[in-house]
């Protein structure tokens, strides 16, 4: 995390700004009751002397900020404002700040921080490199870069040895703050929609696996993708639920019924719906009608052009289901194209798409700054449910209570967008970071 000798350059005093005056709507989005799991703070980042004439935020610095319109968790404000002090959001509310704001950005909206819950790696690393600390660090930075205050580290498929190793040593990071939790996308997924997953390590999901694989984990474990067809699949799904983490329904062959019996057993998430599952079909619907026709259920989608037509990225986002962005980024995003690898494979980047040999996507070199944009401008998905869609929905999905919301209580995790979607600066835990 690089401090700022002075704020980035769009970031007026409020001095010299004018009135906002943007237009808004109200839109509501119910929040269904989550398991709340203890949300790691991020290590405070400490900023260089201020500037002769702006003075520069620290975590301790009481901060007020105004935009031309705010996306608050059940409205937006247009114009409206945000509190802040030590780290924390004290107070959002619309119109007129309630006193002299100390940064003002009338032509943009503020926006909470991007919550990508299912990264593998970016910069040119992955979470699966032997040298996780490292890695994670230039990983965290390029998605920063972007926007993305919260992260949380996706695993491929390895020997089992292997990935109970880097689980172990992630779990040290999450416990520092640097990431957010532990996604393992395997070992057991179907071989049938093995997409970017070695099949010779995949296996069925037999309980020691499980629980030694959660334990290196220490708790920091929060969500593991599943086949539940398997077999133990559904006391897997069981298993894994008892240790509070998520149990997310992808990789899978399994049909409808299945599918419906797995979210019965606990199961409230898919894994990039649609990709790497059996697809619907008129007389055997698959486990994509499944989990989008649930309430209760949060979807991943990959809004990038590859993975999805933009009108299934409306459609999932207008389904009864909760959508969530996720990038399902690979070492590649934010870095030249090429040859890179994902676990054990040898995955090609061009074009803005990263294959197998045989064609197979193998994650995205996606940001979700990127998929907000995509999602509003390719697929017409109103401007705040894309937001809350990378920020509200993937937070709640993992039971971070104080993430994804301008909300008081909240970590002062905030982003500014330009009109045409842009991250144009970023905050993270009250102080500012340097924007891409």
């Amino acid at each position: 995390m690089t401090p700022l000798t002075s704020p980035p350059a769009d970031l007026v005093p409020a001095e010299r700004s004018g009135t906002p005056a943007v237009a808004g709507q109200d839109s509501a989005v119910p929040a269904p009751a989550v398991p709340v799991l203890a949300a790691p703070m991020l290590t405070t980042p400490t900023l260089a002397a201020p500037t002769p004439t702006l003075a520069t935020p620290t975590l301790a610095t009481p901060m007020l900020i105004a935009g031309g319109t705010v996306i608050a968790p059940d409205a937006v404000f247009s114009p409206g404002w945000v509190d802040i002090r030590a780290g924390r959001i004290v107070g959002c509310g619309a119109g007129e700040p309630p006193r002299k704001p100390d940064f003002s950005f009338p032509e943009s909206t503020l926006a909470a921080g991007y919550v990508d819950i299912h990264t593998h790696g970016g910069g040119g690393s992955s979470f699966n490199d032997a040298d996780s600390a490292v890695a994670a660090a230039q990983i965290a930075a390029t998605h920063r870069a972007h926007g993305t205050t919260t992260l949380m580290a996706s695993l491929v498929t390895a020997p089992l040895d292997e990935f109970e190793r880097t689980v172990a040593a992630l779990a040290g990071l999450v416990e520092q703050g640097l990431l957010a939790g532990i996604h393992l996308e395997g070992p057991w997924l179907s071989p049938a929609h093995r997409g970017a997953h070695d099949e010779a390590l995949l296996r069925t999901p037999d309980p020691e696996s499980i629980d030694r694989i959660m334990r290196a984990g220490r708790g920091t474990v929060r969500m593991v993708t599943i086949a539940p067809e398997l077999e133990g699949g559904l006391a897997a799904v069981r298993q894994i639920v008892g240790f509070g983490a998520v149990a997310a329904i992808g990789h899978t062959d399994a049909n409808y019924d299945m599918t419906r019996q797995a979210i019965a057993a606990g199961a409230t998430a898919g894994t990039h719906v649609f990709n790497a599952m059996r697809q619907i079909h008129h007389r055997e619907p698959g486990p994509a009608l499944a989990l989008l026709e649930d309430p209760a259920v949060f979807a991943e989608l990959i809004a990038d052009g590859v993975h999805l037509h933009p009108a299934i990225v409306r459609f999932i986002i207008e389904s009864p289901s909760r959508p969530v962005f996720v990038t399902d980024a690979m070492a590649a995003a934010g870095a030249d194209e090429g040859e890179y690898k994902l676990g054990a494979l040898d995955v090609s980047v061009s074009d803005g798409q990263a294959r197998l040999a045989d064609g197979t996507i193998a994650g995205s070199v996606l940001t979700l700054s990127e998929a907000v944009r995509f999602a509003v401008h390719t697929a017409g998905v109103p401007v705040e449910v894309a937001v809350r869609a990378a920020t509200q929905n993937p937070a709640d999905m993992i039971g971070l209570a104080d993430r994804g919301r301008l909300a008081p209580g909240n970590r002062a995790d905030l982003i500014v967008l330009d009109a045409g979607l842009q991250v144009t600066a970023t905050l993270q835990s009250g102080a500012w970071v340097t924007p891409a």
